[in-house]
């Protein structure tokens, strides 16, 4: 997709609602939902959009959601703060925008060597997760639910090749959440930044590296243009949750059906996000290969060890936090990490290894 063309595009409206009978008219919620996104940004933008439509097709029109993209009603990085301050009704976005409210929030949407996509939907509504969720979220007047996930992200764009932990220090990288954390701790500058923005930065020099999501989204934002190589794995992200926060008022006044319809529009809609990304991930890093030349290249071993041995001192200093829901939300992940992971190198791990040997199929 050309980037130009993409930000260019006028976005599709949220889906009208023609109601059977004028007298239930008084009865129909008029909800905004302010996006952290360019409308129709390949992957959570276009997420955003289907959250809407999914609000108010399940709900009968009785809930009519209006999306807003960044900058519409408020910045990207301002929409916690619309829907906590009653602004805007619900918001569509990532955990990984939260830190500066709690570091605990940061744990919910991605985690350095943390949880896949299963494992993070599994930790939230099986192993304890949406209660700390909703606990931490319920300081600042909102009700959380994830409603989708990009699966694994990459380490980024790099304008230089990397061949040694030295080589990461002093670079200027776009990064966000604890992955900003861990590269801090390996010398490079971390920055946090819209998709849009790094296309920029990168172009001019102000940023010598950066990560985003993946192939799909990625390649729509232009990034091959400006930075040849591509690096893999995204140990800082091994999956990164998109949430939508709801205003808690907002949502304790619904009634229970609606109430219900809310919380489905967004559990159900986890699943489809994330297979629409893995999908159409392998589909744009073909394309990236073939079509654009990208260079491909995995990290060397140092520096994921040296991302990992960063990784663990971070998570021993929230274990250490002064405050004490960070710290349960810490161990309740960590927790959940180790049970599924000694399960996965048995079962998604011995599968994934098996099928990469050499057969004919």
């Amino acid at each position: 997709m050309d980037r130009r063309k993409f930000l260019a595009t006028v976005g599709i409206g949220a889906a009208a609602t023609t109601l059977a009978a004028p007298a239930l008219a008084q009865d129909v919620r008029n909800w905004k939902l302010v996006s952290a996104w360019p409308k129709n940004l390949p992957g959570p933008g276009v997420a955003a959009q289907t959250l809407a439509d999914r609000i108010t097709t399940l709900s009968g029109g009785r809930i009519k959601v209006t999306l807003y993209a960044a900058g519409e009603i408020v910045p990207g990085n301002g929409v916690f703060d619309a829907v906590s301050e009653g602004t805007a009704e619900l918001y569509h976005a990532v955990p990984a925008y939260w830190g500066s409210k709690s570091k605990g929030i940061l744990l919910f949407g991605s985690q350095p060597f943390g949880l896949r996509a299963d494992e993070q939907f599994g930790w939230m509504y099986h192993g304890g997760g949406q209660a700390l969720y909703d606990e931490m979220y319920g300081r600042f007047g909102i009700k959380p639910f994830l409603c989708g996930n990009s699966g694994p992200q990459w380490a980024g764009w790099f304008k230089n090749e990397i061949k040694s932990v030295e080589d990461l220090k002093g670079l200027k990288f776009r990064t966000t959440g604890i992955a900003s954390q861990m590269a801090a701790k390996l010398g490079m500058a971390a920055e946090s930044m819209s998709g849009p923005a790094m296309f920029q930065a990168l172009q001019t020099g102000a940023l010598d590296a950066g990560e985003f999501i993946g192939p799909w989204t990625d390649s729509a934002l232009g990034y091959y243009q400006v930075a040849p190589y591509y690096y893999w794995p995204g140990v800082g992200e091994p999956s990164s949750a998109e949430e939508c926060g709801v205003n808690a008022e907002v949502f304790a006044e619904l009634p229970d059906d609606l109430k219900e319809v809310v919380t489905q529009a967004c559990q159900g809609l986890y699943n489809p996000v994330w297979t629409e990304y893995m999908t159409k991930h392998a589909q744009s890093l073909r394309t990236l290969v073939s079509e654009h030349g990208v260079q491909v290249r995995k990290l060397p071993d140092d520096v994921i060890a040296a991302m990992g041995v960063a990784a663990q001192e971070i998570m021993q200093e929230y274990l250490a936090d002064d405050d004490a829901l960070v710290v349960r939300i810490t161990e309740s992940f960590i927790a959940y990490r180790d049970l599924v992971g000694g399960y996965m190198s048995y079962a998604d791990n011995g599968q994934m290894n098996a099928r990469a040997g050499v057969f004919g199929y």
